[in-house]
């Protein structure tokens, strides 16, 4: 090899550790953020020291915005808005208290004379706190008898009719369950703490007991309503879906550290009947969405997720919020290097799409659709030619190089929601309803068994879809538990609409 060939082969591998240790510098970086940065996704800092790709008029929020006075901020003042506090306890009994003289000290001090009430004023409202009680209700059950019918010698006795237990011999009611699952699955109460909160009330109750019951009630009655609310959601039109890890104990054939798979199920945001529902599987293959979702024709916002591909007759709209979180992750530390650039640019491009949307909400979905395609469609294309011009110059393998691989392997599927005005251009709806279930698994760690796992996905499908509804999840639980049992739901499943969640009934009994 000659002297130029070796000063040649030198440079290149230089420039390759350059590269090289440039990409372990943005890892590092990225990781930092991850662990100890803030985890909002918010962009409204980025546009400092980089120039906006679009008129700062159009996105101003309130061009009518008075200016701020600086007078205002020489000394701190608290706010007050007038109406707040009430409208805050509309909703809760008032008690009045009067505060007044002991009929001892209702005298005059300087003649003696007894004092006489003039009025009252009042002085301030306080909210006070009742803790919990608990109470035991015994049951009997009375019994009748016609007397003229034993006097002719046929006797007649007839018992009064009883409500059915939510569960059988044991001394659970449907409050105590429907507290339970609510303290665990909305409050993300792990049944330990419940343990001790309970016996600070006085009960004994232990955790394996709870388990029991939260197990014994979704297998009985939460699971028919949640199969029933699973044939309403393969008529839509536009589902969400997404999948997080979730550790499950005595697996068979599993070891206890394998990672497990929590999936949920949305209808899209203008449904007529907004269901969420929850399902677990040991696995994140494909084939699990593609036998939940057996008969489902229409749009389905994911993430890109492969598995996804399996589910046949699908129209996939990937999220843009995905995107943008790619090119969140890609922002290097130092904000004049040319990676900011582009990392911002990518940035305000999905912030310029977001912003648009927000105007679209309330439209009609023919409406959202031509406004899109007049609106949107241009700062698409602009992005798309963008993405083209800029991706020979940026590392493969940097934090960059796999925001905008990601966007360019994905295009055909990220431009799918201008096809329907019904379409979303995120998957945000699904990954909300599948948070609570990520705050949760923070607190009480891991389910015990596949039957807990399958229990807890019922309940967390009905609390989530009580939300979308606009119910009180504690009232519906206990709504069902008090109801449902004694209905012969298994001979006539018509009778499960009168307990979904959007039945009138329901909203009139559970808000």
């Amino acid at each position: 090899m000659s002297t130029a060939e070796q000063v040649t082969t030198l440079k290149n591998r230089i420039l390759e550790l350059e590269q090289e240790n440039k990409r372990l510098h943005d890892s590092v970086e990225y990781l930092t953020r991850k662990l100890y940065g803030r985890s909002t996704e918010k962009t409204s800092v980025l546009s400092i020291g980089q120039v906006s790709l679009f008129d700062e008029a159009e996105v101003q929020a309130n061009p009518k915005a008075p200016e701020p006075d600086l007078k205002e901020v020489q000394g701190y003042q608290r706010k007050k808005f007038r109406g707040q506090r009430a409208e805050i306890l509309k909703d809760i009994p008032h008690d009045k208290r009067l505060c007044t003289l002991d009929k001892r000290d209702r005298f005059c001090e300087a003649c003696g004379t007894d004092l006489v009430s003039v009025g009252e004023e009042f002085i301030r409202t306080e909210v006070e706190y009742i803790p919990a009680q608990v109470r035991v209700i015994d049951y009997y059950r009375e019994t009748f008898e016609c007397r003229t019918c034993r006097q002719n010698g046929k006797p007649y006795m007839e018992k009064s009719p009883m409500p059915y237990p939510v569960i059988q011999h044991s001394m659970a009611s449907p409050s105590t369950v429907a507290w339970v699952m609510h303290q665990k699955f909305v409050n993300a109460l792990p049944l330990y703490r419940q343990e001790n909160e309970w016996k600070q009330l006085g009960v004994n109750l232990s955790r394996a007991t709870m388990a029991n019951w939260v197990m014994a009630a979704s297998r009985d009655w939460l699971m028919p309503v949640v199969e029933r609310m699973h044939e309403h959601l393969l008529r839509e039109g536009y589902l969400h879906a997404d999948e997080t890890t979730v550790q499950v104990m005595n697996e068979k054939g599993r070891s206890n550290t394998t990672k497990s798979y929590m999936w949920v199920y949305s209808s899209g945001q203008h449904s007529k009947y907004p269901v969420r529902i929850f399902e677990y599987q040991p696995g994140r293959s494909g084939k699990y969405p593609q036998k939940f979702l057996k008969g489902f024709r229409g749009f389905l916002h994911t993430d890109a997720y492969s598995g996804y591909r399996k589910i046949p007759e699908i129209i996939r709209c990937l999220c843009w919020s995905h995107l943008r979180r790619k090119f969140v992750d890609a922002l290097p530390k130092d904000i004049h290097s040319p990676d900011a650039t582009y990392t911002g640019q990518g940035i305000q491009f999905c912030n310029k799409l977001f912003e648009m949307e927000k105007t679209l909400e309330d439209q009609t979905s023919e409406k959202r659709k031509q406004e899109r395609l007049k609106q949107e469609k241009p700062v698409l294309d602009a992005f798309w030619s963008w993405v083209d011009s800029i991706k020979d110059g940026i590392l493969p393998k940097s934090k960059l190089g796999e925001a905008i691989r990601y966007a360019r392997n994905n295009k055909e599927d990220l431009m799918n929601y201008l096809r329907d005005g019904n379409c979303s251009i995120s998957n945000n709806l699904a990954e909300n309803s599948i948070r609570p279930f990520t705050v949760g698994r923070k607190n009480w760690l891991f389910s015990g068994s596949p039957k807990g796992a399958s229990a807890s996905a019922a309940v967390y499908s009905i609390i989530e879809s009580a939300k979308a509804n606009g119910l009180n999840p504690y009232k519906y639980l206990k709504y069902i538990f008090n109801e449902l049992p004694g209905v012969q739901f298994e001979r006539e499943p018509e009778f499960l609409e009168d307990y979904l969640p959007w039945s009138s009934e329901v909203q009139a009994a559970c808000k």
